[in-house]
């Protein structure tokens, strides 16, 4: 299945992995232990579902830098209920969490629609507002272990691998689905064709057929739901719940989805493009203590990786274009 196969792009970021990793290993022979792939696994499944909520929505040709005010939101209103209820149910907690994430969503694709304006300003601005609406209306009280309701912390210690005592918890359970399910969207259902048709040329999708404001409506309400679902997972895994965390990491999420070889301009992108991304920047965070680098030069690579993987997908972009005989200035 065509769809199924690996890009040149996407083997080459394996292939940065693999030899990155390789090199942690020479340098501290610490690195090369099941426990540390576990636990990067862990610390980036959060990251993983709200990047691959950003893929979507970057698929369209927008962007979203609300989705962490979303995550914070929906798990905290969540979580508010649940103590005020008493109610102990961890499907409760995801459910109404993404519930909350797609209104928010909707909001931000209604906006996007009626101002008429670009979505990044849109978003810039609900992520403030949001979370000025939470902090205001709803609450700004931190919640430890405590208090919070037992079923959060049970899903987090939970694991579904336990190889020589190191843990694969099952925070990876809804990473999978998530990329299974958006998969499905993507590659196998007429709204997943528009999204990346509108991507590429909204003119040629609406004359296609395909309604603009319905995939928006469709690709920020998704957005928002794994929001939720990011934001009720993180509030599991910290076993905490603080008004003012998440906030703050979006570029972040951004760079890993275009490093991941995501277009910014829309149409081009693939989900294990961005898990990839996602992958390398926590691989850089976990490692660079371990070769005997500050925290500081993180930001370095970063930065260098994404200014390479924007080039490339740029270069691949006009050897396509070439190719089907498209000119553009």
């Amino acid at each position: 299945m065509k769809k199924l196969q690996i890009d040149r792009f996407q083997k080459v970021l394996i292939l940065i992995i693999v030899l990155y990793s390789i090199f942690v290993t020479i340098k501290n022979p610490s690195f090369f232990q099941i426990a540390t792939l576990f636990d990067i696994i862990r610390t980036s499944s959060t990251t993983m579902i709200v990047a691959i909520g950003l893929l979507v929505v970057m698929l369209s040709g927008g962007i979203d830098v609300s989705f962490m005010s979303i995550a914070l939101f929906g798990s905290y209103t969540a979580i508010n209920l649940m103590i005020s209820a008493g109610i102990n149910n961890i499907f409760f907690a995801f459910g109404v969490s993404a519930a909350i994430g797609a209104v928010l969503g909707l909001i931000n694709a209604l906006l996007i629609n009626w101002l008429k304006l670009p979505p990044f300003i849109i978003t810039l601005g609900t992520q403030n507002l949001f979370h000025g609406v939470m902090t205001t209306f709803i609450g700004d009280k931190s919640f430890g272990a405590g208090v919070l309701p037992r079923c959060l912390s049970g899903f987090g210690r939970s694991s579904i691998l336990n190889i020589g005592g190191s843990k694969l918890t099952a925070s990876v359970i809804p990473v999978i689905l998530v990329g299974i399910l958006t998969w499905f969207i993507l590659y196998r259902t007429m709204t997943g064709r528009g999204i990346v048709a509108i991507g590429n040329n909204e003119e040629s999708a609406r004359r296609a057929g395909f309604s603009p404001f319905r995939i928006r409506l469709f690709v920020y309400a998704y957005s928002g739901i794994l929001a939720g679902i990011m934001g009720m997972l993180y509030v599991c895994q910290t076993n905490a719940l603080y008004p003012n965390k998440l906030v703050g990491d979006e570029l972040t999420v951004v760079a890993a989805v275009v490093i991941g070889g995501a277009k910014i301009t829309g149409g081009m992108g693939k989900i294990l493009g961005a898990v990839l991304g996602v992958a390398i920047i926590y691989l850089l965070n976990t490692t660079l203590i371990m070769i005997g680098l500050s925290s500081s030069w993180n930001d370095l690579f970063v930065g260098t990786i994404l200014v390479i993987s924007v080039a490339v997908t740029s270069y691949q972009e006009r050897v396509r274009n070439r190719n089907h005989l498209i000119f553009t200035e």
